[in-house]
């Protein structure tokens, strides 16, 4: 890549003058407004002179229509009125925040409100405050970022590259994904769609929700253009972050695309394209952040709008809304139809927690999962390798789904460990420690492509990854008996203790307290006449017993109140009888006891429970009415291969030996 790292470097360089006024994560709250600023600029220096001619011909048209003729003449979809450049503001260094404020004021709508996100002006303010202004500038008009020697792919690699330095402390789940990662992912999404993409001057469409600068758009771009020079992959995006929002829409608009594709905003609670479907989806959502800032749009959307809106699959934790974006793309598909043979295919990329996060049942992740497997749409999933990103070094995946699988994948999952495909960098980029070469990337999508098994290939019926969660009961067993202990455990008991508590105020609320003291003192004299040291291990036969001395002492047990003295005079017994809930005999069964276990789906569960747990414990039962169905997908477990351990004399000589050497080490300090 041409001079890509001496751009950087130089740009970068502007830093040193910022020094002082400026804290170093504010560099780039000047660096990246100026370098769209200067590559605008230079984009539209060779038709200057036409465009001010044309300005004096047509100013007093209306700003769309003169616009629409302005754009003509700079041969740009954008232009600029000011009579200023970079060049010349640098005329006029007393009067330079005036001039570059009429210099922006210049530009045409579009490119107007891509530099009002960057909030510029309060720099502008800043850095002509500490006479800094004309020195930036200065360093700018140094730089040239024309197309011509500057590509779009390399200027938005700049532009990332120059965000992760100004972003190296950024929030958790901020990651700009590196280009190798993104053409991976392109490959992978475009995979099996050649006979659409090759064909002759053919238009698609794709879509990002979480755009960041728009690199994911510019690598398919470019991929597609390699594979077929005369098709158009037309971008649509919507991204939450001002400074990145504004890069990817003034980068479209240098291309000569349509800018007003690029949308900004909170994916989660607006969608900007809410009747928009697409050929192609890509997304790297943020990781593990909070989606508590859109929760009530999200909740109100999935609880009013169910599977006709964009979240019916359900709600994955509040801590994470990576599910919540892959719902969204999901939603954002084409349905299959005549005109639309394909249907959609989307990438995303992911950490490990969608794969297995949430129980089943939970209205969560794996009802998500399950919904996204259930309906066929998920065709692969690809691991990884570590360090790959610039702010994480976590395991990540790529998603590939389509509503329209091959015939041959139907009803399939294919799981790729790409774990191993990457080389070490020699020089770390933050936590980015590892990068994916171009032949890898070729051999990662030509294995995903051939599916057929190997050790770093398995695939899976789609029921495979589904179980049902069954819930093992077994009996509850008491003995009671009335003593000085159980009796004093009576007071722990909340029912007894609200006995003597009133809500009511003043004379009556004390009436009433002193009413529920007495009946606890008739309970208490009731409770010693039974005091005789006989131990019952049936509880209906107690319970009769019980009710007879209550009510020979005058009161008439409640059932709250029943279930108290029960609590307080009993104890597990396994010798004890079965307790048992109703007339029917049905048993009873003992909280305490209760386990659960995850059944495969293709697995009958009444075979599983007579082999897996009735030999262990033969007085146990399934409680059908709370099966659940979860899916999770183990990745790391199919792909797990046993290492032997190191024979115990081995890892003893070698503990002996850094003994040793900590020895000699030891003596020569403290000689």
């Amino acid at each position: 890549m041409v001079n890509f790292q001496d751009k950087i470097n130089f740009l970068w360089t502007i830093a040193e003058i910022l020094r002082g006024p400026f804290k170093p994560e504010d560099y780039g709250k000047v660096i990246l407004p100026m370098a769209v600023l200067r590559r605008f600029d230079n984009v539209l220096e060779d038709t200057k002179e036409d465009v001010l001619k044309g300005y004096e011909q047509y100013k007093n048209l209306p700003e769309e229509a003169r616009d629409e003729i302005l754009n003509r003449k700079s041969q740009q979809r954008f232009n600029n009125t000011s009579n200023y450049d970079f060049n010349k503001l640098l005329n006029d260094s007393d009067n330079i925040a005036e001039n570059l404020r009429d210099y922006i004021n210049g530009f045409s709508k579009v490119a107007r409100e891509i530099i009002e996100y960057f909030d510029f002006d309060k720099q502008i303010e800043k850095l002509d405050r500490n006479d800094l202004l004309y020195l930036t500038v200065k360093r700018f008009a140094e730089v040239n970022l024309h197309p011509n020697v500057v590509s779009n792919l390399e200027m938005g690699y700049i532009f990332e590259e120059l965000i992760r330095r100004y972003s190296e402390h950024a929030e958790a789940g901020d990651h700009y994904t590196p280009r190798e990662v993104i053409r991976l992912m392109v490959g992978l999404m475009f995979n099996d769609a050649d006979d659409i993409l090759t064909k002759p001057g053919i238009t698609q469409t794709l879509y990002d929700g979480c755009a960041g600068t728009g690199g994911m758009g510019s690598i398919a771009q470019e991929y597609l253009q390699e594979l077929n020079d005369s098709a158009e992959l037309e971008f649509f995006a919507q991204e939450i972050n001002e400074e990145s929002f504004a890069m990817c829409k003034a980068d479209t608009l240098i291309k000569g695309q349509e800018a007003q594709n690029i949308r900004f905003g909170n994916t989660l609670t607006k969608d900007a394209f809410p009747t928009e479907k697409f050929d192609y989806l890509i997304s790297n959502p943020p990781y593990g952040v909070e989606w508590k800032p859109a929760e009530k749009v999200v909740r109100e959307e999935h609880e009013d709008l169910g599977m006709n809106g964009r979240f019916g699959a359900g709600l994955p934790r509040i801590g994470d809304g990576q599910l919540l974006f892959l719902q969204h793309l999901v939603s954002k598909m084409k349905h299959v139809s005549n005109e639309n043979p394909k249907g959609s295919r989307l990438a995303i990329i992911m950490n490990g927690s969608p794969l297995f996060t949430g129980d089943a049942g939970s209205g969560g992740e794996s009802e998500i999962r399950r919904y996204m497997i259930e309906n066929d749409l998920v065709e692969g999933i690809i691991a990884m390798p570590t360090s790959l990103f610039y702010n994480t070094g976590i395991s990540t995946y790529i998603w590939i789904l389509t509503n329209h699988k091959a015939e041959w994948r139907k009803g399939k999952i294919q799981l790729v460990n790409a774990v191993d495909y990457y080389q070490k960098m020699r020089k770390s980029l933050g936590e980015k420690r590892h990068e994916i070469t171009f032949d890898q990337i070729n051999e990662i999508i030509r294995i995903y492509g051939e599916y057929k098994e190997t050790d770093n290939v398995k695939i899976f019926d789609n029921e495979d990854f589904g179980y049902q969660k069954i819930v093992v009961e077994r009996p509850l067993k008491l003995n009671f008996k009335v003593d000085d202990e159980r009796i004093q455990r009576l007071y722990d008991q909340k029912t007894f203790q609200n006995l003597v508590k009133s809500r009511k105020k003043g004379e009556a609320g004390l009436k009433e307290e002193e009413a529920g003291k007495q009946q606890q003192q008739v309970i208490l004299d009731a409770l010693e006449m039974l005091n005789d040291g006989t131990l019952y291990q049936n509880r209906e036969t107690f319970t009769e017993k019980l009710k007879e001395a209550l009510k020979n002492a005058g009161i008439d047990l409640k059932a709250p109140l029943q279930k108290a003295i029960l609590a307080a005079l009993s104890e597990k017994d396994e010798t004890a009888d079965i307790c048992v809930k109703n007339k029917k005999g049905d048993m009873e069964p003992d909280p305490d006891l209760r386990d659960t276990e995850n059944v495969p789906l293709k697995e009958n569960i009444h075979d599983y429970f007579k082999r897996e747990v009735l030999p262990h414990v033969p007085d146990a039962w399934i409680d059908e009415e709370k099966t659940k169905i979860g899916y999770e997908i183990p990745f790391t477990r199919h792909f797990y291969k046993y290492q032997e351990l190191r024979p115990s004399g081995v890892i003893k000589a070698e503990i002996q030996e850094l003994e040793e050497s900590i020895l000699k080490k030891l003596k020569k300090v403290m000689v």
